[in-house]
């Protein structure tokens, strides 16, 4: 069977597609229809979804797929690169650079899924270093931040619009959800994956 790469696609998310099919048959893999299915709902979304969101999903194109086909996608996604599990939110999100510059960052709305890829390789290893100095080791390549952004802020009431605690924000490797997590934390800006691309 051979593999003949597709002809470029004018829109993004076809695009992105197309990049995503070619890094894997550069690695020897295949992006096999469910897997380029799954990988195309999350681009299409904008957002993160998690696993029932893309299961339902899924069904409206492929009525018999089951957890199993699902999450099998997601880890082949996530081995290749393509796709970023995020702890803070329970959910997957499409890489909008894949095959790019790796994301050290990765700010993720609370309430709304939206996420900003972030490369800062300095404070990144800044942040290792602190770490470090606790006799703590990081164990993730990528950091997430819990944040609101920029649309769910004008969404809060005045006086509500951030809330930091100490003036740090926090970042989970764990995904262990703290009540009191909910605020603003800021970021140096990143590729958005809650707009159209």
């Amino acid at each position: 069977m051979s593999t003949s790469p597709r002809p470029p696609r004018t829109d993004s998310v076809g695009a992105q597609l197309d990049v995503a099919e070619a890094l894997c048959a550069k690695r020897g893999r295949r992006l096999t229809p469910i897997r380029r299915k799954v990988l195309e709902l999350l681009l299409r979304h904008g957002r993160s979804l998690k696993a029932y969101e893309l299961l339902d999903a899924m069904r409206d194109v492929h009525p018999g797929a089951a957890p199993p086909t699902v999450y099998r996608a997601l880890d082949f996604l996530m081995d290749e690169g393509l796709i970023h599990r995020l702890d803070a939110v329970n959910a997957w999100t499409a890489c909008h650079d894949a095959g790019g510059a790796p994301h050290d960052l990765l700010v993720v709305c609370t309430e709304c899924g939206a996420v900003a890829e972030v490369s800062d390789p300095a404070m990144s290893r800044q942040l290792a270093e602190r770490v470090a100095r606790t006799g703590f080791a990081l164990n993730a390549h990528e950091t997430e931040i819990r944040a609101l952004c920029p649309a769910c802020q004008r969404k809060r009431p005045a006086g509500e619009q951030s809330h930091h605690h100490g003036g740090h924000g926090h970042a989970h490797h764990d995904g262990h959800d703290d009540a009191s997590d909910d605020g603003a934390t800021d970021a140096a800006p990143g590729r958005q994956s809650s707009g159209a691309h």
